[in-house]
C-alpha cells in the first residue's frame, strides 16, 4: 500500500512569493483551502454571499472592520461574516490560510488591481 503524503502548508507557501494572490492547496466539498502571503494594506471589500475565514499561519495580520478591528497572530483565526466590509492589513509579510467556497473573488464586491485569478493551485 502506497503512503499518501499530507499537504504541507509551509512547503506550499515556499513555492510562491507574490502578495495578495491566494493559492489553492486543497478542496473540501465545494470549499477551497487557500494560502496567501499578505503585506501592506488590501482594499476595503465584502462578500455578500459567504463568510470568509482567516487563519494566521505566521506573522500578524489586522482585519479592519468599519466598527473596529481584530489582530491575528500565529495560530489564531477569525471569521468575517458575510456582507461585512473588511480590509486585511499586514505591517510586515504574514502568511494566512483561507477557507471559502470555490469561485469566491478575493476582492469581493470591489474589483481592483489586487483582484487575483481564481483556482490557482500550488
Amino acid at each position: 500500500m502506497d503512503e499518501i503524503p499530507p499537504v504541507n502548508v509551509s512547503q506550499k507557501l515556499s513555492l510562491f512569493s507574490d502578495h495578495w494572490s491566494p493559492r489553492v492547496i486543497a478542496e473540501l466539498n465545494d470549499y477551497q483551502i487557500k494560502v496567501a502571503k499578505l503585506c501592506g494594506e488590501f482594499v476595503w471589500h465584502s462578500h455578500a454571499d459567504t463568510d470568509e475565514m482567516f487563519y494566521c499561519v505566521s506573522g500578524s495580520v489586522r482585519i479592519e472592520l468599519r466598527e473596529g478591528s481584530v489582530t491575528l497572530t500565529s495560530g489564531e483565526m477569525y471569521v468575517v461574516p458575510k456582507g461585512v466590509e473588511h480590509r486585511p492589513v499586514a505591517d510586515e509579510e504574514c502568511h494566512v490560510l483561507l477557507i471559502e467556497p470555490r469561485g469566491v473573488i478575493n476582492t469581493g464586491d470591489t474589483p481592483s488591481d489586487r483582484t487575483a485569478p481564481n483556482d490557482r493551485w500550488v
